[in-house]
């Protein structure tokens, strides 16, 4: 092959999620039903809070924000998946699967960083009542969003540079659905000890900095809620911060499961299985949780369906 760069791999083979003859098709329709109910449920969601004025508040701004990270998010990961289940060899280009590196990065930091505004914006609405319009002025929710995005685009930057520096000497096949980084620090021929510490020092930063603000904005909230007499008000208060606590826990959980551990602890197989989870799993039950639980998106909803109807 044409050398590439640092590399003499001009494309890589994904080996899916699993060899078994038997699972491919049933995985191909589950999976496609899976990312039509992610599309729907994102864009669903992104065109309640667009169409409807009561939900252009900072809140809403960066639920819509959360919908379009995890729309485009799985719109990078799935659609390469369902080839594995279709095709008898899953080709990705070395430029395609380090695009596709670029974006999941980004993505993910980018939501890391998002649900760390969010939780910030409950601060100031429980802890802050009379400042909140002040606070979460236009003015600061743009410079969080850029905060948000900024990150996200540094750590796309960091670790997709990182694998650009390895050599992959001949040996091609990807043992995974998607061009994510262990595994290509895995098949690379010169990858390091320094390689593995950025990539974990970079998702130390990606998660621990978003988890500890956030942990210190719900402890300020926990304290505030505690201080409430009646106790509807704290009813009222815990209940516009759960949903919110309940994706965290979600996407938290599983992402420092997965890459805050020593490298060779989980085999790649279930690697795979566990990374479901936040690539397709998470992005799916997001709107469904900030809708079920959530009264000003079920009133958007009726008062949209009410439009449609009688339009």
């Amino acid at each position: 092959m044409a050398a590439h760069n640092t590399s003499s791999v001009t494309e890589f083979i994904l080996a899916g999620l699993t060899d078994h003859p038997g699972l491919q098709l049933p995985l191909f329709f589950l999976f496609l039903g899976l990312h039509v109910i992610i599309m729907v449920g994102n864009l669903g969601l992104i065109t309640l809070i667009w169409l409807n004025t009561h939900l252009h508040t900072p809140m809403y701004l960066f639920l819509f924000n959360l919908s379009f990270i995890d729309f485009s998010f799985s719109s990078v990961i799935i659609p390469k998946m369902l080839m594995s289940f279709v095709s008898k060899k899953n080709i990705i280009s070395y430029t395609g699967c380090m695009t596709q590196l670029f974006f999941f990065c980004f993505f993910v930091i980018s939501e890391c960083y998002i649900l760390s505004a969010m939780a910030y914006d409950r601060y100031v609405a429980i802890c802050k009542p009379l400042l909140y319009t002040l606070t979460m002025s236009p003015q600061v929710c743009l410079f969080l969003l850029l905060g948000v995005y900024g990150m996200g685009v540094l750590g796309a930057i960091v670790h997709t540079g990182n694998i650009l520096f390895l050599s992959f000497c001949g040996e091609n096949l990807l043992n995974h659905y998607m061009c994510d980084i262990l595994p290509l620090l895995e098949l690379s021929c010169n990858s390091s000890y320094m390689n593995t510490l950025v990539v974990f020092t970079v998702v130390a930063i990606a998660i621990g900095v978003p988890i500890v603000s956030i942990f210190l904005s719900y402890g300020f909230i926990l304290s505030s809620i505690l201080h409430i007499s009646s106790t509807e008000g704290r009813s009222k208060a815990f209940s516009t911060c759960i949903s919110h606590i309940i994706a965290v826990l979600l996407f938290f959980g599983s992402g420092a499961f997965m890459y805050l551990k020593p490298p060779s602890s989980i085999p790649l197989d279930q690697d795979k299985v566990y990374t479901l989870f936040y690539t397709v799993v998470v992005p799916m039950l997001n709107p469904l949780i900030y809708s079920l639980r959530n009264k000003d998106v079920k009133l958007a909803m009726k008062k949209t369906l009410s439009r449609i109807t009688f339009s």
